[in-house]
């Protein structure tokens, strides 16, 4: 079964649209972890800064440990953790497979930055216990903190949105009208 996975991301690698779904996916992991180690490592912002650094009226770097999925929800100890880390995993796989298959740029897009996230953030759960987030924008009337991971994820399903109620009906009837 998994020499089956890998033999079919082998064969896909020559279509354009997994390759760029997959780059994205990996260019936001990247992005993703080197924001979240600057954090911690390079500013140490939890601990010298009182968790909080102050940029403007409308955005902060605002240190928090999400031990749940969106805005908190079903935080808890290892039983929740090892179950969201799961849930990661069979996602981030479903959406690779869906990848290999993907005919639309905008999808491939969407997808691509939704796996680049869920990887992103498994990363944080496994090895820290919790996801690192620091972009607040409370400011604005925003009440969440969140990272880059949680900011592609929201990009990515915008992006599958844009596709599935704009794009593919224009594409629907340009291809009726005969263009």
């Amino acid at each position: 079964m998994i020499g089956t996975f890998f033999s079919n991301l082998k064969a896909a690698w020559p279509r354009k649209l997994f390759r760029i779904g997959m780059i994205l996916a990996g260019a936001t992991i990247v992005l993703d972890q080197i924001t979240k180690l600057w954090i911690l490592h390079g500013i140490h912002l939890p601990d010298r800064y009182g968790n909080k650094i102050e940029i403007s009226g409308i955005f902060d770097l605002t240190y928090t440990e999400n031990r749940g999925v969106s805005f908190g929800l079903f935080a808890g100890g290892m039983t929740s953790r090892v179950l969201l880390s799961l849930l990661s995993a069979v996602v981030s796989v479903f959406l690779i497979r869906w990848l290999t298959r993907i005919e639309r740029p905008v999808t491939a897009y969407g997808a691509g930055l939704i796996l680049g996230g869920a990887i992103g953030n498994l990363i944080d759960r496994v090895f820290y216990g919790f996801v690192v987030d620091f972009l607040d924008f409370s400011g604005l009337g925003f009440p969440y903190i969140f990272n880059v991971a949680d900011a592609a994820i929201n990009i990515g399903v915008a992006c599958l949105l844009l596709d599935a109620l704009v794009l593919e009906k224009r594409d629907a009837v340009k291809k009726e009208q005969g263009r």
